[in-house]
């Protein structure tokens, strides 16, 4: 997988290229082995469904950038010569002249691009991925049978990559419903319609290969993974269930040739339909927030929270403004269940809280000091873009002289003016400060610095690195095999970090 590319499946044409990028796509698709045939069912599917799908068609004017007019190198008898020579040759400079023209940019040019999408009203409301449609100027909806109309962008949601369009209808429409994602089990034959390599509409199927795939394209990642063959173009189309029923839209794949190898994948259905819900009433997203920082519960820390098995995600920090503050939620506190949904791990968490409505009360479950305990949280609402906030200055700490003392492979100093200037720490930063870190130790693996600040040693503040050392003494003599640091930088953010104290 590390050799391959993921491709966002929208096709780019520039004006001027655009018969020759289009003749070597076609030679590919005809020249590739046929798929297997599937179940008789996919006829049906095709054929009930087919008028819902369409085109998306997008311009977008680009300023020309100074280069060369300088012909590229050919082989001698290659037969795109003649098409360059004349593109070259007899292309007009910015200034006006004939042939030759000068090196200068050119006018401004558009370039064009083409995806798939899906009717979802008879009203003209269209699903596509919000990449097919990204700094267009316009976009038009390109029906089954050729109709072209030009459509207006309902609203986008970057994060999930989906966009909403809606267009006046010339005639009745055609239009699919969304499916339940959530039922698709693995091997379930699905079907995919779109407008590969700008060919027309084309229908190809395939079976889903894998569900909530984390591919680290954005914050939401749950998509499912299939074989049915998706190629550039295919961005915004839909992926069927047997039944007719829209359970993705296909978005991504990845290839090392930027066409199908079998592996594409589509924001499921569940994801989909609460984003276009939404796009439809406010023209945005308003997701639900719960204003805490989080992190992976590993072996080591789920060994020092006393949690077993290692599961859900640790609060590293709790925005003094958000939601979880007053509800009585802290740094340390292991969030098992959110609104009686299991959390095996951070993405479960940040996918079930933005799914949530805002101002809704919730339960939320969390671990703290090896028991459950039930907080009420009535949910903020995300802001997008991040609100930029105002650092507040605390009163200044009288001036210590630096104590240094060394305890799991580090060196620490009580954090004094100087060491907050040196390290560029904020005052509001409290803790015992790192000034070095033994290269061999396992505080080095775990990649603590010089500038870090431990706030806290086994979930109680430390003051002097006496603390610290007295709070290890006593894990050792417990039995505990690492001892839980919460650390901060210079500007605030925590994490904890487990290190081992045999």
């Amino acid at each position: 997988m590390t050799a391959a590319t993921i491709v966002p499946t929208r096709l780019r044409q520039h004006a001027r290229f655009g018969l020759a990028a289009l003749a070597l796509s076609a030679f590919s698709v005809f020249g590739s082995p046929a798929q297997a045939r599937g179940p008789e069912g996919i006829a049906d599917v095709a054929e009930k469904v087919i008028d819902a799908v369409v085109n998306i068609s997008t311009s977008q004017t680009v300023e020309a950038k100074g280069g060369s007019n300088t012909m590229p190198q050919l082989p001698p008898g290659s037969p795109f010569e003649e098409f360059f020579d004349d593109f070259f040759k007899n292309r007009k400079g910015p200034g006006g002249g004939g042939k030759g023209g000068d090196n200068g940019g050119g006018p401004p040019h558009k370039t064009n691009s083409l995806g798939s999408g899906f009717i979802i009203d008879t009203s003209g409301v269209v699903v596509t991925n919000n990449h097919v449609i990204a700094d267009a100027d316009e976009i038009n909806v390109i029906l089954n049978d050729g109709t072209k109309i030009k459509a207006e962008l309902v609203g986008v949601d970057k994060k999930t990559d989906l966009a909403v369009l809606k267009f006046k209808p010339p005639k009745p429409l055609v239009s699919v419903k969304f499916g339940d994602s959530d039922k698709l089990r693995l091997g379930d034959w699905v079907v995919a319609i779109g407008n590969p390599f700008s060919l027309g509409g084309t229908v190809t199927a395939g079976i889903v290969s894998a569900k909530n795939r984390d591919i680290s394209s954005g914050p939401y990642d749950s998509y499912i993974q299939t074989d049915a063959a998706i190629n550039r173009g295919n961005s915004g189309g839909p992926l069927f269930n047997l039944e007719g029923d829209v359970i993705g839209v296909n978005t991504l794949i990845i290839s090392p040739s930027g066409g199908s190898i079998g592996i594409g994948f589509a924001v499921p259905s569940k994801t989909v339909a609460g984003v276009v819900d939404q796009l439809r009433q406010f023209g945005e997203l308003r997701r639900g927030w719960l204003g805490v920082r989080i992190q992976t519960v590993t072996d080591e820390i789920a060994e020092s929270l006393n949690i077993k098995p290692a599961r859900g995600a640790l609060v590293a920090g709790v925005d003094d403004k958000g939601p979880a503050k007053p509800a009585g939620i802290e740094p340390g506190d292991v969030v098992v269940k959110f609104d009686g949904k299991d959390v095996k791990d951070p993405k479960d968490l940040s996918r079930v809280v933005a799914d949530t409505a805002v101002g809704k009360e919730v339960d939320v479950v969390v671990i703290r000091k090896g028991e459950e305990q039930t907080k009420k949280v009535t949910l903020g609402r995300l802001q997008d873009p991040e609100k930029v906030q105002a650092a507040v200055k605390a009163d200044e700490p009288p001036p210590e002289k630096p104590v240094t003392q060394k305890a799991l492979g580090l060196d620490l100093a009580v954090l004094n003016k100087d060491l907050r200037t040196r390290y560029k720490i904020k005052d509001s930063v409290k803790g015992v400060v790192v000034t070095n870190v033994d290269a061999s130790s396992d505080a080095a693996e775990k990649r603590l610095s010089a500038g870090d600040v431990i706030v806290e040693v086994a979930q109680e503040a430390v003051a002097s690195g006496d603390d610290i050392q007295k709070r290890v003494d006593q894990l050792k003599k417990d039995g505990k095999k690492s001892v839980l640091l919460l650390v901060s930088n210079g500007d605030g953010e925590l994490r904890f970090v487990a290190l081992s104290v045999q």
